[in-house]
C-alpha cells in the first residue's frame, strides 16, 4: 500500500486531536493549531485526489484488524478527494477571512471552543466524506451537529442561542429519521458497510423481497438528511442559523456543512441502495419537486428580507433546491450537475457572507438595504467580492454560477418528461435571483440618501476610510479566484465528477 494511501484516516484523525489538544491551549495557540490542521489536511485531499487520478480507481483502507464486513473502512476515489480539498480549501479561506470578527464576537475565553468546534467540523466532515460504514458516518453526523451548534451560540446573544436551538431541535429530528433508515437497513441486510449492504440489497432486489421495507428505507433516509441539509420546506432554521452566527460560521455552515449531508446521501444513493433503485422508488420525484419548490419559494423569501444576512442566507434555500433538483432528474448528467453545484454554491455563499462583512464594517455595522448605500465605494475590494457573488447566483458567465444552470439545463434534456418543469424553473429561479442580488448590488453603488450621513466632529459629513483587516482581503480576494476558476475551467472538474460517480458505481 502506498503512504498517500493512509492520508484520509490521517487527516480525520489530525482534525479531531487538534480539538482535543486545543482544549488546554490558549486562544492564540488554538487558532494557529486549527489553520494549521486545515491547511495539512486540505494538502492530504490534494494528495488523495492526485493519486486516484493517477490510478484511475478507488481503494478501501481497513481500521484495525478485522475486514469486511466485521471491520470499519474508509473508501477513498477521485470525488472523495476533490470534495475533501474543495471543503479544505473553503473553510480555510472562510476561517481567515472572519479571524478578526471571530476575535471580536466571541468572548477571549472562549475563543480556545471556539476552534475545537472548527476542527470537529473538519473532521466530521472528512469522515462523511471518506466513510464506508454507515455506523460510523451516523457518529460523525451527530459529531457535525454539536459542532454545528457550538459555532452557532458561541456569540451568546439572544437571536443566536435561539438560532442554536431551532438548529438542534431540526437537525435531531434529521438525524433521528436518518438513524431509523439506517437501523431497517441493518435489519434487511445484516450488514453496516456500505459495499456488503450493496450486494445484500441487490439480492433482495433480485428476489422481490422486502418491497415496502426497502422503500420506507429509502424515503427515510432520504427525508431525514434533507431535513438536515435545508431542503424546502424543512428550512425554517437556516436564516437565523446563518443570519447571526459568526461570519465564520456562516460562510462554514452554509458553504460546507449542508453539502456534507447532502454529499452523504449520493454516497448511500449509489453505494449502499444503488442509483436504479432509488429511481425505481419514485422518490427522486419527490426530491425533484421539493428542490423546484426550493428553487423559487427560497428566492421570494428573500426577496422579502430587509435584513441583507437574512436575505442571503434564504438565497441558500433556493440553492439547496437547485441541488436537490439535480439529485431528482435520476440522470447520471443530473448528478454531475448537482455536485458541480455543491462546489458552486459552497464557494460562492463563502464569498457573499465574507464580503458582507467587509461591507457591514464600512456601514456602521447595520445590515439594512439603506445603510449599505455607498458601501460599495467605501470598501471597494468587498464590494467586488460580492458583486461578484451576486453575480455568480445570477448565472453570469465567466462565473461559476453560470457552469451550474448550464449543466442543469442540459442534464434536463435527457429528462424528457422533468425538461418543461426544469427550464420553467430555472428561468424563474434566475429571474428572482437577479431581483434580491442586482438590487443589493445596485444599493452598493447607489449615493446614499440625503440626511443619512453623520457629520463628523469637524462638521463634514464625510466619513474616514475604514480598511478591513489584510486577512479578510486575502479571503475575498481568493474566493473570487475560486469562483472564477470554477467558470472558466469547468471542464476538467465536471471530468473528475464524472469519472468519480463511475467509481461510485
Amino acid at each position: 500500500m502506498s503512504f498517500v494511501q493512509n492520508f484520509p484516516f490521517f487527516s480525520i484523525i489530525i482534525a479531531m486531536f487538534s480539538g482535543i489538544i486545543s482544549s488546554v491551549l490558549d486562544a492564540k495557540k488554538a487558532r494557529n493549531l486549527s489553520l494549521a490542521a486545515i491547511m495539512v489536511t486540505t494538502g492530504m485531499s490534494a494528495a488523495v485526489l492526485v493519486f486516484c487520478l493517477r490510478t484511475g480507481e478507488s481503494y478501501t483502507y481497513m481500521m484495525g484488524h478485522f475486514p469486511a464486513p466485521w471491520g470499519n473502512e474508509i473508501r477513498a476515489g477521485v470525488l472523495e478527494g476533490l470534495t475533501a480539498f474543495f471543503f479544505g480549501v473553503v473553510m480555510l479561506l472562510s476561517v481567515v477571512g472572519g479571524l478578526d470578527h471571530t476575535a471580536k464576537d466571541v468572548e477571549k475565553t472562549k475563543q480556545n471552543l471556539f476552534f475545537i468546534m472548527i476542527d470537529l467540523m473538519l473532521s466530521s466532515l472528512l469522515a462523511l466524506i471518506y466513510t464506508n460504514d454507515l455506523f460510523t458516518a451516523y457518529v460523525f453526523v451527530e459529531i457535525n451537529t454539536i459542532a454545528g451548534c457550538g459555532l452557532i451560540m458561541i456569540r451568546q446573544i439572544g437571536r443566536s442561542l435561539l438560532a442554536a436551538i431551532r438548529y438542534m431541535i431540526m437537525s435531531q429530528l434529521g438525524s433521528g429519521l436518518f438513524l431509523i433508515g439506517l437501523s431497517l437497513l441493518y435489519d434487511v441486510t445484516g450488514h453496516l458497510l456500505m459495499s456488503p449492504a450493496k450486494e445484500a440489497v441487490a439480492g433482495i432486489e433480485a428476489a422481490g423481497i422486502y418491497a415496502l421495507p426497502m422503500l420506507v428505507i429509502v424515503a427515510v433516509i432520504s427525508v431525514g438528511l434533507a431535513i438536515k441539509s435545508g431542503l424546502y420546506p424543512f428550512h425554517s432554521w437556516i436564516p437565523d442559523t446563518y443570519g447571526y452566527a459568526t461570519p465564520t460560521a456562516s460562510a462554514i455552515l452554509s458553504g460546507l456543512v449542508s453539502k456534507g449531508y447532502i454529499f452523504l446521501l449520493i454516497k448511500i444513493f449509489y453505494r449502499v441502495l444503488g442509483r436504479e433503485n432509488v429511481v425505481a422508488s419514485q422518490i427522486v420525484n419527490v426530491l425533484f419537486m421539493f428542490g423546484l419548490a426550493g428553487m423559487m419559494l427560497g428566492s421570494v423569501h428573500a426577496i422579502m428580507q430587509k435584513d441583507t444576512r437574512r436575505m442571503i442566507a434564504y438565497s441558500s434555500v433556493a440553492q439547496i433546491g437547485y441541488i436537490y433538483m439535480g439529485i431528482g432528474l435520476g440522470t447520471t448528467a443530473g448528478m454531475v450537475a448537482a455536485v458541480f453545484h455543491i462546489f458552486t454554491h459552497s464557494a460562492t455563499k463563502a464569498l457573499l457572507f465574507i464580503s458582507a462583512v467587509g461591507l457591514y464594517e464600512v456601514s456602521d455595522d447595520k445590515k439594512d438595504f439603506r445603510s449599505l448605500r455607498g458601501a460599495g465605494y467605501r470598501n471597494p475590494l468587498a464590494g467586488i467580492g460580492f458583486s461578484v457573488g451576486s453575480l455568480s447566483m445570477v448565472g453570469f458567465p465567466m462565473l461559476a454560477g453560470f457552469i451550474s444552470k448550464l449543466l442543469f439545463a442540459t442534464s434536463a434534456l435527457q429528462s424528457p418528461h422533468k425538461m418543461l418543469p426544469t427550464v420553467i424553473a430555472l428561468a424563474i429561479s434566475t429571474i428572482l435571483n437577479a431581483v434580491y442580488f442586482l438590487r443589493l448590488v445596485i444599493t452598493l453603488y447607489s449615493i446614499p440618501e440625503k440626511g443619512l450621513e453623520k457629520p463628523l466632529d469637524n462638521g463634514s459629513k464625510e466619513k474616514p476610510p475604514i480598511h478591513s483587516s489584510w486577512k479578510l482581503r486575502l479571503a475575498v480576494l481568493s474566493f473570487i479566484l475560486l469562483n472564477l476558476f470554477l467558470g472558466l475551467y469547468s471542464q476538467p472538474i465536471v471530468g473528475a465528477i464524472e469519472n468519480g460517480l463511475a467509481m461510485f458505481a
